[in-house]
């Protein structure tokens, strides 16, 4: 992950709150399955902007669900001007299994210390089962072209949820 000098040190302070709609999306750039990929290159190509959705591991039923719900719309976000990348802390090579195994047709990044994640406040303390733990927080974020953050979605339920986020986009 690549962050600027005054990007570093702004989300490198322990004051900065989780980034929201309104707010710059901080850039990254990461390992994917087609390659590094920049958040801000991704925004220069796409017409209105980029869905940047967190989960917390591949190949697990919820996971798979959410992947391939974007899968099964990619046309639509796409026709529509959106680009999507999905982010993980899995490694490059277990992506590029997901990938292959649900037919993805979209770059699957891998961020293993987290910082994308915790930079977008998809990553902390949140119930599992009824405990508290460390972790991903399923979230998904929608940038604008300009690269202000259009919508911020935490803690979503990955069964319908990109039918959601389809409708509040305005998407068939």
């Amino acid at each position: 992950m690549v962050f600027s000098a005054s990007e570093r040190e702004q989300w490198q302070d322990s004051s900065m709150v989780t980034p929201d709609v309104g707010d710059i999306a901080p850039d990254f750039t990461l390992s994917t399955t087609d390659g590094d990929v920049r958040l801000s290159r991704m925004l220069s190509r796409a017409d209105k902007g980029v869905v940047v959705y967190f989960y917390p591991k591949a190949m697990t039923p919820g996971c798979t669900t959410e992947a391939c719900d974007f899968r099964d719309s990619l046309n639509s976000l796409e026709s529509a001007g959106y680009a999507v990348i999905g982010i993980s802390p899995d490694s490059t090579a277990s992506l590029e299994k997901f990938k292959e195994r649900e037919s993805l047709n979209f770059p699957l990044a891998s961020d293993p210390d987290r910082d994308v994640m915790e930079a977008y406040g998809a990553f902390g303390e949140k119930k599992n089962y009824g405990k508290i733990v460390r972790g991903v927080i399923r979230s998904t974020f929608v940038v604008g072209k300009d690269g202000k953050i259009l919508l911020a979605k935490r803690n979503v339920r990955a069964k319908g949820h990109v039918a959601r986020l389809r409708k509040e986009l305005g998407i068939d």
